[in-house]
């Protein structure tokens, strides 16, 4: 599939995708997963040395005593549609996004 991609009134609009979110600067709100319709990230813990040590799936848990904190991890890229709703209501400002036609094939 090949851009331009338009808008229902006919604006030109170019997806950007969610490639990568920073852990160390990631506060683990949880506010991009909560507007992302598409499940591209997940909430993980992180033990004491900075290891993902498991999702985390609403429960209490934690993971044994190991958890540290806990950090967005996009581990379904692909599913990403390029919205940018996850960008907008970021508070830190640590994802990575790429322009469709900046995208290597």
């Amino acid at each position: 599939m090949k851009g331009p991609f338009l808008t229902r009134d006919g604006s030109c609009w170019v997806p950007s995708y969610l490639t990568a979110i920073d852990g160390p600067t990631c506060i683990g709100c949880g506010r991009c997963f909560k507007v992302c319709s598409r499940e591209v990230m997940h909430l993980y813990g992180v033990d004491d040395v900075g290891v993902l040590i498991g999702v985390c799936d609403g429960e209490d848990d934690d993971f044994d005593g190991r958890l540290n904190r806990m950090i967005m991890v996009v581990d379904h890229a692909g599913r990403c549609i390029g919205c940018g709703a996850c960008a907008r209501v970021c508070p830190k400002n640590c994802q990575t996004h790429v322009a469709f036609d900046e995208m290597s094939a």
